[in-house]
């Protein structure tokens, strides 16, 4: 199977074309630093990481561009409430996103470019528009006037006239800058300087970029005029991405992006995530509970175009899942050296295969995940066997196979399981320790104490070892 995305844009699926053969531009809308991140950036973080990383397992050499907002004026309240400047709050939440990052493991993007660092190409930008007549100067403010390109709304699919209509007189009361707009729906390009804020010299006078503008000029200089994919969170498909592609494609003439992707939104217990409801997590509060690798799980289960509810429930769930999955991903560390396996790359062609074919649907990770829990099953079947029965029923090759396919797919999606050193300590007991007490066990039973076998046992069982009594007196254990 070829494969096909949904494109917001024209709402249908498509077979996936590059516009140079075999490399892909992708860019998406990063985050605006002025807080820790929170559940919806770990979402579309995640699941961008995961499709750059698809592609390039595919084949791709992708050039994968997330940019930050630090121009902005929840930066500015924040710099204010905080006594300190924008400059270091927006290095103080940069540093917070890249931990968080890290912990969640999001690979880095190629490229982080900042509004700060991109001030001459949105003044290039805003400078071209108004000499095409898409914008117009006013007190100090620029602003694009909508009315002027007939394709505004082909994103999110809303007419002007609908707006309008629906607006019913509240647009100019709620806008304190309505009375510098030619009409309701103009958007600022760029800001004149206010007291006491940080602001920028340009041919209309001292002030700052509107947020919009900002992404098309980052684009358009990291990437070109027109990208292969261009994604991020639902919320921004309009005004955000609407407006974007009304200031690049004015000035250009060509499409900014031929694939729009879009992730769904975060809810949490049913409810819209929001400070005044008390239901806003941060990512920090989230790891402080759940493994990474669980929440990547919960993440990668939903289809990405989806809303996803963030429950106690599901993630314990997912939690759960996890640990079949890296009990799986185990296999090998754990029983390869008792096996023989040879540590030669031997990948089941049939399963990557169902994998891709699953994934290739509008990147159905769930689909591809599927595959992944088949053959963890299976290995943790054949694991159990082994340790009961002292033999496995599987042939050798065909579970180091299996397992060499399970640890292949599994990093794709960013799934990684670290083994257990076998000096290290569980709960306090070394495996020397284990076999010790096992010693001790047997001469108990010698000595028909079966009460102090017993306890033994009980003590081991509850530091997660599990006995396994063999015909001729021999005792196997096992790490839970």
């Amino acid at each position: 199977m070829t494969l096909t995305l949904y494109n917001t844009l024209t709402r249908n699926k498509k077979e996936f074309q590059t516009i140079e053969e075999n490399k892909v531009r992708m860019y998406c809308c990063g985050i605006t630093v002025y807080d820790y991140c929170h559940l919806g950036h770990a979402r579309t973080c995640l699941v961008w990481d995961v499709v750059r990383r698809y592609l390039q397992w595919s084949g791709y050499e992708v050039n994968y561009i997330q940019n930050f907002t630090d121009i902005d004026d929840k930066i500015l309240n924040r710099a204010k409430q905080e006594g300190t400047s924008m400059e270091e709050v927006s290095e103080k939440y940069i540093a917070a996103y890249f931990e968080d990052m890290e912990q969640l493991g999001v690979g880095q993007a190629d490229a982080y470019p900042r509004a700060t660092h991109t001030l001459d190409g949105i003044k290039r930008l805003v400078y071209e528009l108004e000499q095409k007549g898409f914008a117009y100067p006013a007190e100090g403010d620029v602003y694009y006037a909508v009315q002027k390109f007939p394709e505004y709304g082909k994103l999110s699919g809303r007419k002007l006239e609908d707006m309008q209509a629906g607006a019913s007189g509240r647009v100019g009361t709620e806008d304190p800058e309505a009375s510098k707009k030619n009409y309701p729906f103009d958007f600022a390009l760029w800001k004149g300087a206010k007291e006491g804020e940080p602001a920028w010299s340009s041919p209309w006078g001292n002030g700052r970029p509107g947020w919009h503008i900002e992404c098309s000029a980052m684009v358009r200089e990291r990437l070109g005029e027109t990208i292969d994919i261009h994604v991020g969170g639902g919320d921004l498909t309009f005004p955000h991405h609407e407006n974007e592609i009304a200031q690049s494609e004015a000035v250009t003439g060509k499409p900014l992006a031929n694939y729009w992707l879009h992730n769904g939104m975060i809810i949490v217990e049913g409810k819209k995530m929001s400070k005044s409801l008390g239901n806003f997590i941060t990512i920090r509060e989230l790891l402080d509970k759940y493994e990474p690798m669980a929440v990547r799980l919960f993440i990668l289960q939903a289809q990405y175009r989806k809303p996803v509810d963030f429950t106690e429930e599901a993630l314990n769930t997912a939690t759960n899942s996890w640990e079949t999955l890296k009990d799986g991903l185990l296999f090998g560390d754990q029983y390869g050296a008792q096996l023989g396996f040879s540590g030669t790359d031997l990948l089941d062609e049939s399963l990557v295969s169902r994998f891709k074919s699953a994934v290739d649907d509008d990147f159905n990770f769930a689909g591809g995940l599927a595959v992944l829990f088949e053959i963890a099953k299976n290995l943790t079947k054949e694991g159990n066997t082994l340790v009961h029965q002292g033999a496995v029923k599987a042939e050798t090759k065909e579970l180091e196979q299996q397992w060499q396919t399970l640890t292949h797919l599994a990093t794709i999606l960013g799934f990684v399981a670290q083994p257990e050193d076998s000096d290290s300590k569980t709960d306090g007991l070394s495996d020397s320790d284990i076999e010790a007490l096992i010693q001790q066990r047997h001469q108990a039973r010698s000595d028909k104490n079966y009460a102090e076998s017993d306890r033994i046992r009980d003590e081991l069982q509850a530091q997660g070892i599990t006995l396994i009594d063999k015909p001729g007196g021999v005792t196997i254990w096992n790490r839970g």
